[in-house]
């Protein structure tokens, strides 16, 4: 399964250490310039630049249709506005990012979306993880907005 992921998602899950979920979950990872540039050239020496480099099952792939992307920033940052974009190019079965505004969109276009709390409590489900509350709490223990409703509502999909 090939999914388009936006920076925060993989920021974040460098910061706990659970970056490596997500060839587990979902194969090839294919996220757009902006994202690479934000997270590797911009972030060097943050949480996951030097990985992200790294990564054999990581794809960077610009998109398509650059006019896309550029109605789109009127509302989006340039990364979201491009991993929207190249999902819906690339027919990603997925599109993970975080941001309310991005997500919004995504849906109204169609476009499946999984957030760095689903993407956790889809790790549990498929035994790649004992527990998501130790996760969530790491995640805002490293700045990670997260809210109240979401936090609770990944702890009862993952039966915690």
């Amino acid at each position: 399964m090939m999914i388009v992921s936006n920076s925060s998602p993989l920021i974040a899950l460098s910061r706990i250490g659970q970056i490596e979920l997500l060839p587990m979950l979902f194969g090839t990872i294919l996220i757009p310039s902006a994202v690479y540039q934000e997270v590797v050239t911009q972030g060097i020496g943050q949480s996951g630049s030097k990985t992200l480099q790294q990564a054999s099952w990581l794809t960077v792939e610009a998109v398509a249709d650059p006019g896309r992307v550029q109605y789109l920033l009127t509302t989006l940052d340039r990364g979201e506005a491009e991993a929207l974009v190249l999902a819906q190019e690339q027919q990603a079965k997925r599109l993970l990012l975080d941001e309310i505004k991005a997500r919004v969109l995504a849906r109204q276009l169609g476009i499946p979306v999984i957030g760095t709390a689903g993407l956790l409590v889809l790790a549990k489900q498929r035994g790649h993880t004992d527990a998501v509350k130790p996760l969530l709490d790491a995640l805002l223990a490293n700045e990670f907005r997260l809210s109240s409703r979401v936090y609770q509502t990944a702890l009862a999909q993952a039966g915690e």
